[in-house]
């Protein structure tokens, strides 16, 4: 299957799917006689597997521990398991500070009037020196 194809059926970017293979997430890929890659049914379960566990955002670094334990036949499911227990731990601090930051935009929205005139609080609290 060719790079285009692979895109389509994983729904990766062709930069993203070269990268997987630059950094190891993907073995290298054989290639036809005319240099292009071709990818195998292994490779692209293999991207499947990255985009899911990117679409949920583990860390590339992440991934690759993962997908050594997909790969190894004796792997112990609870270190998977903790993992994923740390990422949701991971996850849960990024939700509390996106909350923060919307908390302090919606305040900066309502300072602003929006009313036409050179007056904004949003302006104003983006330059507040403290």
């Amino acid at each position: 299957m060719n790079i285009k194809q692979v895109e389509q059926t994983t729904g990766l970017t062709a930069r993203q799917i070269r990268e997987y293979e630059k950094i190891g997430l993907i073995p290298a890929i054989t290639r036809t006689p005319s240099g292009y890659r071709d990818y195998s049914q292994d490779s692209i379960e293999r991207l499947q597997f990255i985009k899911r566990a990117r679409d949920v955002d583990f860390s590339l670094a992440e991934i690759k521990v993962l997908l050594a334990m997909q790969d190894n036949p004796c792997r112990n499911n609870s270190e998977v398991k903790a993992l994923t227990a740390q990422h949701i731990v991971t996850l849960n601090e990024k939700i509390e500070q996106l909350q923060a930051m919307k908390s302090t935009l919606q305040v900066w929205h309502d300072s602003c009037k929006g009313d036409g005139t050179a007056e904004c609080g949003i302006l104003d609290k983006l330059v507040i020196k403290e």
